[in-house]
Order: structure tokens, then sequence, then C-alpha cells
């Protein structure tokens, strides 16, 4: 029964997702029970793909990335897929009804890691909009479960938390990024001399798309708010820690977050949330 491929399905996604980021999978903890599965498909397609173009070196990325795209589309089609990710993923996209536009633009910005390059304004803007923006919106179909109204309203919301997230990780990973994979995302920096100048300007970019991004949070589904505001939370503290090194620090090492201290954020965000100070 194909019941019992989907169960196993979903709990490859699931695992994949907690050996890959326990940043991500705190937060899905604490959505509500139905959502946590599809969240789980989602972020298993699209930590599938990142891992093509980041990490199996030594493969032929392009062929692996066109052939994972050619599976993903056929699995939507037929409603099955033999790669148990791809599988659970057509089924959400399928339920709640995800646009192929924002799935065709996240594996095109894919496509864009597999040449190493200096972005322009243009190619930053659309790289962002398919790696982080449109995962967003993925996300806020499930959160909204259907209600189109709820969908437009959060939209903006969405992209801006999609997008605030990316660039954290982009100056969390500027180092290796630069340094490992060739590539320089912020347009109109030479990371070569990367200067505290350059830092507190995209650093002002983030605030105000956490600060846009918070709103929406506030009118999410009780469903999904506190797993929402949770990541929002690790993601806001992970950045502030950055915002206290200096270039050449952030340059030299990759600041991140103790899981103890991810733990004391996850009791923090809760009782901010019993408290309805978020």
């Amino acid at each position: 029964m194909k019941e019992i491929f989907d169960k196993v399905s979903a709990e490859c996604s699931r695992n994949l997702t907690r050996t890959y980021s326990t940043s991500f999978s705190l937060g899905i903890n604490f959505l509500d029970k139905k959502i946590r599965g599809p969240i789980y498909a989602i972020y298993g397609f699209v930590r599938l793909a990142d891992e093509i173009v980041d990490s199996f070196h030594g493969y032929d990325k392009a062929s692996l990335l066109s052939k994972f795209k050619r599976d993903c589309l056929e699995a939507i089609v037929d409603s099955i897929s033999l790669n148990p990710v791809l599988n659970s993923f057509q089924e959400v996209v399928k339920r709640y009804s995800i646009e192929l536009e924002l799935i065709h633009l996240f594996l095109n910005s894919m496509e864009m890691d597999l040449q190493s390059e200096v972005y322009s304004p243009e190619k930053y803007e659309r790289y962002i909009l398919g790696s982080a923006q449109v995962v967003g919106l993925m996300c806020l179909h499930v959160f909204t479960e259907g209600d189109s109204a709820s969908y437009e309203r959060l939209k903006g919301s969405a992209m801006k938390l999609g997008s605030a997230f990316q660039k954290v990780n982009f100056l969390r990973d500027v180092n290796a990024d630069f340094h490992l994979l060739g590539r320089t995302y912020f347009p109109g920096v030479d990371l070569s001399y990367f200067s505290d100048e350059k830092k507190r300007a995209i650093e002002e970019d983030i605030a105000a798309e956490f600060d846009a991004a918070l709103e929406g949070i506030r009118e999410l589904p009780r469903s999904s708010r506190n797993g929402v505001y949770l990541a929002y939370i690790y993601y806001r503290k992970l950045f502030d820690k950055i915002r206290k090194k200096t270039a050449n620090q952030v340059m030299a090492e990759r600041i991140r977050i103790s899981n103890a201290h991810k733990f004391t954020l996850m009791f923090s965000s809760l009782l901010r949330q019993q408290t309805g100070r978020i």
C-alpha cells in the first residue's frame, strides 16, 4: 500500500531535517502537530537541492541538479516518486496548492549557485527571491491552510522573513562562501577588503527586514505562530551576535549559537508568547 511508503517518505524528510538543522527542528517542534510533517517535507526538498550545489564536490553537480529538478516535476505530475523526500514534497505541493512557479524560482536560484561569481544587484535580488523568499511562501501556504485572503495579507512579511534569514546566513558563512565556493553574494562588496562600513550597510538592510517580518508573525494562526517566532528569535540573536563582530572577525570565523543557548532561546520565546510580549 502506498500509505506505508508515504509514511516512510515523511519520516525521511523529518530525519533529514533533524540531521541537518537543529535550529529549524526546534522551530518545527513548536508548530501544531498537524503541520509539522508538511514543513519537514518542504525543508527536506530545499535541503537536498542545497546540498547538491554546496556539498557534493567531485560529482557532476549540474547533472545531479538537473536530474533532481526533472524528478521533482515528474513527481508532482505523477503524484509519486521513488525518492522519498520528493514523494513527501509532491504530496504537500498538491495538498496546499503550492504554485509550480515557486518551485521553478527556487530551483533556478540553485542553478545560479553552480557558477562561482560576484553577484550584481539584479542577480542578488533574483537569488534572494528564489532561494529564500519563495521558501517562505511555500511554508505560508501550509500555515494559512488554504485561506487565500490570509495568504495574500501575510505574503509580504513571509518574503521579508525569508530574505532576512538568508542574508544572516550569508554573513555567517561569508568566509566559506568566498574562500571555498568562490561566491560573493553581496553586490558592490569586495570581500578581499571587507570593511566595517560595508558590513553595517548590509546589517541595516537586514534589521529593517526583521522589523517588517515581525508584524506578519504576530498575525499568523496560532498553529504556526510559536514555531515561526522561535525561528525569528534564533536568527535575530545570531544576527545580533554577528553585529558585535568586526568585518575582519566575520571573515575569520563562523559565528554560531550553541545548542545550550538555543534551548534557552526556546524557553524564552515560549514565555514571551504566553505573556503576549511578541
